[in-house]
């Protein structure tokens, strides 16, 4: 049969930038592997699955694209008799599909009726050979994590090289600052040759490099024994903090003597280093007698494929998803999707898509494409490939846009900020506000003994390790070797973070500089208690993972130990304009001091202290990185409170979308002037102001009788008990490296008992030895029970 719509004006091939949606639905997990197929979009390669959800079909009705191209695939079997050889380089195998698969595809019109257009004729043709051809978009993900291309920046270009001169082989031997012959680096701007820094598997260094760029500002140096005679090296921007290349490395290097005709690679690069070590990290999947570990199947037990360094997405999603507030919220079977545009960029669309792959068992099943020479083998599953999520949550983001490895914690912290910032229509929670408490901070000024109190809402918290080295005995140990500490309890962990300090502030009462003594305590406590185990310190600046065991139960406990009172009859508060015009701000020297001496200006050092509490370096160094670009970051630190006019920053669509997540106009208004304008920093700084009165500009605020303030969340009576339910587990010295998993505590429908399973992407397994596992955990998540 005929079909009129074969040379529709709309229909063109997808070009180079167009995402095609060929290999799995945008609304569900169905797929091209499904015996009906998928159905892309001849107009907009929209995925559609043609199972029982019928999204082809529901896209035809609310887009009106009759065309659609299905696409059905079968594997082609391979027997594996030993596991697959490992990734050794950065780069992605020449295997075709066409290698693995055969594919069967027609060409359907949903308004003619017709089952097979054909393809040969009008414009279909050269749309479904583009679509054949075009990169699918999980395949882009995967190209991405392999493949990392680097570019250029200004410091490069505009390098201006000292006095030329001729380096002697001598020279190049060793670190000007130290005694290191390996790992250096060569300022290509002066010529001076100094040590890297410490680096994953065993490579040592001092950072010689870096304190020569803090002191000259010579930002661009070489790696020599990455310097190969074609000219590819490691270059190293210290003012970008990024990796770059040098088009012109040849006459930069010969600068110096230095000819790349008789130059030899001697050293493995950087990101030789980081695919080695994130190989080197795997978690067994066997028992203590060398047993494969139950494999696991069906609703709850998915797994999601690991797509280039994504476990710790991976991670963290299955910690969520097996808790009811989330599968309340986004396990919606009997509930129709939202109709938008493009449901492969609408986060509602997403998370639900992924709810209903972890949750719904229908993708839980071994992988039958793969067959082993025993009869008796059960393969692990394929795995869910959460390409289009992944992509979603990180798009814009400095860090989450790449395909490298990520910290999972500050993951959960960015997905937690996009949630919030989404909409919640109706009946439907934000799942988020199961995880939001509020910490009462009391401040009682050392000389006049009066107290201030004050409210902050968080969704977690970061508790320190205490660390207590174990001493060696003479003779023990190898040099180089890390570190022993002794164990430490969870109840010692929270001591330390619970426990009071004393703090530079001057008194705007009594006017004494003697500073104030500090504590925080919980107000409020969440339903789900989300706790990172900090153990990471800076070493030659870097920040470097500390294997210290942390004890956890897997019993109840309670927290009611870490309530606070709040204020009491025999405390003096401090006046309510001293409350109001808060203790001035001195920042900590100490840590300035180093703050400074890692090249960061003052005025940067001491507004990073003061978001942070004025507590250490670290927590103010981690603000900077993710504060870099904000357009006020030179600018003096202002307590005044206004950061520029309304007209400047209160945009009222912007009050509109901080309306949309339950903040006043007024709270909304004065959020952003104190922020520039800026929609993220304004969430956090709201949520960290919770008290905050609000700028009213020309309304008439509302009297103390009749305004309604916002209920703080989480619950305050006692008991508060709370038991552990999940964790993610990292292995690596840096959170950048190394790799992922999750263990849950779930019950095994089959056995009737709650158990372990660990989520190592797409392998989910019955776990053994958690008790090991949970000593060194990197998140913990405690339900509450009481």
């Amino acid at each position: 049969m005929s079909c009129k719509h074969i040379d529709a004006a709309a229909l063109r091939p997808p070009g180079p930038n167009d995402a095609v949606y060929r290999e799995d639905c945008t609304q569900c997990f169905d797929s091209i592997d499904d015996p009906t197929g998928l159905d892309v979009c001849l107009y907009c390669f929209n995925g559609g699955c043609t199972g029982d959800n019928q999204h082809s079909q529901l896209h035809q009705a609310t887009k009106h694209h009759p065309l659609a191209l299905n696409i059905r695939r079968t594997r082609k079997v391979t027997v594996r008799d030993e596991p697959p050889q490992k990734i050794s380089k950065i780069e992605i195998a020449a295997e075709t599909e066409a290698d693995r698969y055969d594919y069967h595809t027609t060409v359907r019109c949903y308004e003619c009726n017709v089952e097979n257009v054909d393809k040969s004729t009008g414009k279909i043709a050269a749309v479904v050979d583009g679509i054949m051809k075009a990169n699918t978009f999980s395949r882009q993900e995967e190209v991405k994590a392999w493949e990392q291309e680097f570019t250029t920046c200004e410091h490069i270009l505009t390098l201006h090289q000292e006095a030329p001169k001729k380096i002697e082989s001598q020279d190049l031997g060793h670190c000007s600052l130290c005694d290191l012959q390996e790992n250096l680096w060569l300022c290509l701007q002066c010529g001076n040759l100094g040590c890297g820094r410490a680096q994953f598997g065993g490579l040592r260094g001092n950072s010689h490099a870096l304190e020569h760029k803090n002191q000259t500002g010579h930002a661009v140096a070489v790696k020599l024994g990455s310097i190969t005679s074609d000219g590819t090296a490691d270059i190293y921007c210290y003012e970008c903090n990024e990796e770059r290349i040098d088009e012109d490395l040849g006459t930069h290097l010969a600068h110096w003597g230095i000819m790349l005709a008789e130059r030899q690679k001697t050293e493995k690069s950087l990101m030789e280093m980081q695919v080695d070590e994130n190989l080197r990290w795997e978690f067994s999947m066997t028992d203590d007698d060398g047993h494969e570990l139950k494999k696991l199947f069906g609703k709850g037990f998915t797994g999601l494929k690991n797509i280039g360094n994504s476990c710790y997405l991976a991670s963290t999603l299955q910690c969520l998803f097996a808790l009811p507030q989330w599968q309340k919220r986004y396990y919606l079977p009997m509930l129709e999707l939202p109709h938008v545009d493009e449901p492969a960029k609408d986060l509602e669309t997403q998370l639900r898509k992924i709810a209903d792959g972890l949750l719904s068992g229908q993708y839980s099943h071994p992988d039958l494409d793969v067959t082993s020479s025993k009869a008796t083998d059960i393969q692990y599953q394929k795995g869910l490939a959460p390409a289009m999520f992944k992509h979603l949550v990180g798009r814009g983001h400095e860090e989450f846009s790449t395909m490298r490895q990520q910290d999972a914690f500050e993951f959960l912290q960015h997905l937690f900020k996009l949630i919030t910032r989404s909409q919640h229509k109706g009946p439907l929670q934000d799942p988020t506000q199961a995880f939001r408490f509020v910490m009462e901070q009391r401040l009682q000024c050392l000389n006049c003994k009066r107290v201030r109190y004050s409210s902050e809402e968080q969704d977690n918290i970061s508790i320190p390790v205490p660390l207590r080295k174990i001493p060696r005995k003479e003779g023990e140990g190898k040099e180089g070797e890390p570190d022993e500490y002794e164990p430490v309890t969870l109840k010692q962990c929270l001591d330390s973070f619970t426990a009071a300090e004393v703090v530079e502030l001057a008194c705007s009462a009594c006017g004494s500089k003697d500073g104030f003594s500090k504590r925080s305590l919980f107000k409020t406590f969440p339903e789900v208690l989300a706790v990172n185990a900090n153990r990471f310190v800076l070493i030659n600046w870097v920040p470097t993972k500390v294997n210290v065991a942390v004890v956890v139960g897997d019993e109840p406990f309670l927290l009611n130990d870490y309530k606070s009172a709040g204020p009491q009859p025999s405390e003096e508060l401090l006046p309510k304009d001293a409350t109001e015009n808060k203790p001035s701000f001195v920042a900590n020297d100490a840590a300035v001091q180093q703050l400074e001496g890692m090249g960061f200006p003052r005025n940067r050092c001491e507004k990073a202290l003061h978001a942070t509490g004025n507590l250490d370096a670290n927590a103010a160094m981690e603000w900077l990185f993710q504060h870099m670009e904000d357009p006020d970051m030179d600018a003096p630190l202002d307590l005044s409170g206004g950061s520029g006019g309304a007209a400047d920053t209160a945009d009222p669509e912007k009050i509109e979308m901080l309306g949309a997540m339950g903040f006043g106009p007024p709270q909304a208004r004065q959020a952003l002037k104190e922020t520039g304008g800026d929609m993220e920093r304004a969430v956090e700084w709201l949520f960290n102001h919770p008290d905050a009165q609000g700028d009213f500009g020309d309304e008439v605020p509302a009297s103390d009788a009749t305004a309604a303030p916002r209920e703080s969340p989480g619950k305050a009576d006692l008991p508060a008990e709370f038991q552990l339910n999940s964790i993610i587990c990292h292995k690596g010295t840096s959170v950048h490296t190394g790799h992922y998993v999750a263990f849950v505590r779930k019950e095994i429908p089959d056995e009737g008992t709650t158990e372990w399973v660990l989520y190592n992407d797409e392998k989910v397994v019955r776990a053994v030895d958690v008790e090991e596992m949970k000593k060194f955990a990197y998140v913990y998540f405690f339900k509450r029970t009481s």
